[in-house]
């Protein structure tokens, strides 16, 4: 890892902010922004954390919903485990179709939000991370739209690119309202920025049989 990145990183404003509050990310704080600013996440919610590793958006969540909700998070790396009753974890790849239902068997019933700041691994050539990024969001957007229930949210990572407009025309397919955001804890030189979709809308009758 390069000295300069490292360096960088220390002298980050919302690193050492996360170290002194005890968060395990500084990601931590690009959920609780966009949360406070556009109330999607409520007290007694469902939550699903698609990518979760190292827990970040988990501890962010899990403020906001309190006992009465509940939290899943999901990663293909072992999260450390939290000692909340409603806070749960399982080791597993949500690209694979299987995981659905092994989601499904934690959940106390339709989540009110599923969440993905999964990543790909960044190979340093834009073209291929900007569709393996696309990729990894359209997957998440199909587990959502099985996980939610009629008017549910779904905010996910996406990157700047030529894919994104056509990746922002499915998801308004599906929800009422869509935002794009960057959070003030993303990095203003990074290309992260981040899709809320809100109001899920009821499934049509030509979807529920297809």
């Amino acid at each position: 890892m390069p000295k300069a990145w490292i360096q960088d990183r220390k002298r980050d404003y919302y690193y050492k902010k996360a170290k002194a509050e005890n968060y395990r990310s500084r990601a931590t704080y690009k959920l609780s922004q966009t949360a406070m600013k556009y109330r999607f996440i409520r007290k007694g919610d469902v939550v699903v954390d698609l990518g979760a590793a190292p827990g970040g958006w988990i501890q962010a969540a899990r403020k906001i919903v309190g006992k009465t909700g509940f939290v899943l998070g999901v990663d293909l790396k072992p999260i450390e485990p939290f000692p909340q009753e409603y806070v749960r974890t399982i080791v597993a790849d949500f690209t694979e179709p299987g995981t659905l239902q092994q989601i499904m068997n934690f959940l106390p019933r339709k989540a009110d939000v599923v969440l993905s700041d999964a990543s790909p691994n960044i190979s340093g050539i834009w073209e291929v991370d900007n569709a393996r990024q696309i990729d990894l969001a359209a997957q998440g957007l199909q587990l959502a739209l099985s996980l939610l229930r009629p008017s549910g949210n779904f905010f996910v990572k996406v990157f700047e690119g030529n894919m994104l407009p056509g990746f922002v025309r499915a998801v308004k397919k599906h929800f009422e309202d869509l935002k794009v955001i960057k959070p003030k804890a993303s990095r203003a030189k990074s290309s992260e920025m981040y899709l809320l979709a809100m109001n899920l809308k009821p499934a049509t009758r030509t979807e529920e049989q297809s």
